[in-house]
C-alpha cells in the first residue's frame, strides 16, 4: 500500500462552553476517506499520539486525537518518566466516562463536517487508559471498527466509578480488536480471558491478541517496553479492521 502524503493540524471542538483541542491528520490528496478518532495514553496527545494518528493518515483514512484531559490539565503532554506517569495517572484518575464519551462524540461530530469525511461509520484506536477509553468508545453507535490497545481496568472499573466498562459490552455495534501482552502485570490473563469470553457471549465481532513476551506499552516505540514483533503484527491487524471502513 502507497503511504499518502499528509496535512496535520491542530483544531479545537467547541460545544457549550467546553473547547477541546485535537490534533489532526488528513490525506493531502481530495477524496473521500473514512475517519478514525485516536485516544491518547495517560500521556496526553504526545509526540507518539500525534505520530500514530499520521501513520493513520497515511494509509487514507481522517484521523484526529482529541486531548482527553482537556477539562483537567489544557495543553498536558509529556514523557514516560516515574514522575510522567504519576501525574498522568493522576489526571486519568479524574476522568468521567460521560465526558469522555461526549468529547469523542464531539470528535467524530467534527470528522462529520469535513467534506472530505465519509458519514457511514468511524473507527476508534486507543492505548493504555485510551485502550480502556476505546473500548467505552465502542458503545456510540458511529463506531464501527475499535482498536483497544491494552486498557487496563476494563473488568474492574470505568473512569469516575460505576459498574465496570464490561458490563456495557452488549452495546457495542461493531467490531472489536483488543490487543495485549503476556508480560502485562497491569492486566493478568484471567482479566483478558474475561474481556475474551464477555465479547464472545454477546456475539460481538471481534479478535483478541496475546503477544507472548510482551508488556504494558509494546506499540510505543518511545518505551522501555516497545516490542518492534508485537507492534508490527498489531499494526498490520488494525489496517485489516479499518479496512472495514473502506
Amino acid at each position: 500500500m502507497t503511504e499518502q502524503a499528509t496535512i496535520t493540524t491542530t483544531v479545537n471542538l467547541l460545544q457549550d462552553n467546553i473547547q477541546v483541542s485535537a490534533y489532526l491528520a488528513e490525506p493531502k490528496e481530495s477524496g473521500s476517506y473514512p475517519g478514525v478518532v485516536v485516544l491518547q495514553e495517560i500521556f496526553g496527545v504526545n509526540v507518539h499520539i500525534r505520530e500514530v494518528t499520521e501513520r493513520i493518515a497515511k494509509l487514507g483514512y481522517v484521523a484526529i486525537a482529541p486531548a482527553l484531559f482537556q477539562r483537567i490539565a489544557p495543553g498536558f503532554e509529556t514523557g514516560y518518566t516515574p514522575e510522567d506517569i504519576e501525574t498522568g495517572r493522576s489526571y486519568a484518575m479524574q476522568t468521567q466516562a460521560s465526558e469522555l464519551l461526549s468529547d469523542i462524540e464531539l470528535a467524530i461530530d467534527y470528522l462529520k463536517n469535513l467534506p472530505q469525511v465519509k458519514k457511514d461509520g468511524f473507527g476508534c484506536i486507543g492505548f493504555c487508559f485510551g485502550g480502556h477509553v476505546a473500548y467505552l468508545a465502542a458503545t456510540l453507535p458511529d463506531i464501527k471498527a475499535t482498536a483497544s490497545f491494552y486498557g487496563a481496568g476494563i473488568t474492574t472499573r470505568t473512569p469516575g466509578g460505576g459498574a465496570p466498562t464490561l458490563t456495557r459490552t452488549k452495546e457495542i455495534p461493531g467490531t472489536l480488536y483488543a490487543f495485549f501482552g503476556t508480560e502485562d502485570t497491569s492486566i493478568p490473563a484471567e482479566q483478558v480471558d474475561e474481556i475474551a469470553a464477555e465479547l464472545e457471549k454477546y456475539k460481538i465481532p471481534h479478535r483478541v491478541f496475546r503477544y507472548d513476551g510482551a508488556d504494558h506499552g509494546f506499540f510505543c516505540d518511545l518505551r522501555a517496553s516497545y516490542n518492534p514483533k508485537a507492534a508490527a503484527d498489531a499494526w498490520e491487524q488494525v489496517k485489516q479492521l479499518f479496512g472495514q471502513l473502506n
